[in-house]
């Protein structure tokens, strides 16, 4: 998490855009550091603790937030359908994932 110690060892004027995920950011810490100077914009399309948004970024005019829209266009909503129904097919054919998180595998999902 970037937060108060981290933007402590950033020269000042940087630049912030996070489309990662929100809790990579502690937004408290980025405020202060907007205001200090450190950061001097920011771009957000993602949020720490989301819907929720820190007021300091709502307030603030160097600071761009979006919703998180990335994947919302035709052909990436049908390539996730297709993922999805592929995950679904392997594991009911084979017992297998096709794509596979960490919380799976202690459920047996090779």
């Amino acid at each position: 998490m970037i937060s108060t110690a981290e933007f402590g060892k950033m020269k000042k004027g940087i630049v912030i855009v996070n489309t990662a995920r929100g809790a990579v950011m502690d937004e408290a810490a980025l405020v202060a550091a907007l205001d200090d100077g450190t950061v001097s914009s920011v771009g957000l399309d993602v949020f720490e603790n989301e819907p929720a948004i820190e007021q300091g970024l709502i307030d603030n005019p160097r600071v761009i937030l979006l919703p998180h829209m990335g994947t919302w266009t035709v052909e990436t909503i049908k390539k996730m359908e297709e993922c999805v129904i592929g995950n679904v097919r392997r594991a009911l054919t084979e017992g297998k994932l096709v794509t596979i998180v960490p919380e799976q595998k202690a459920m047996g999902w090779e």
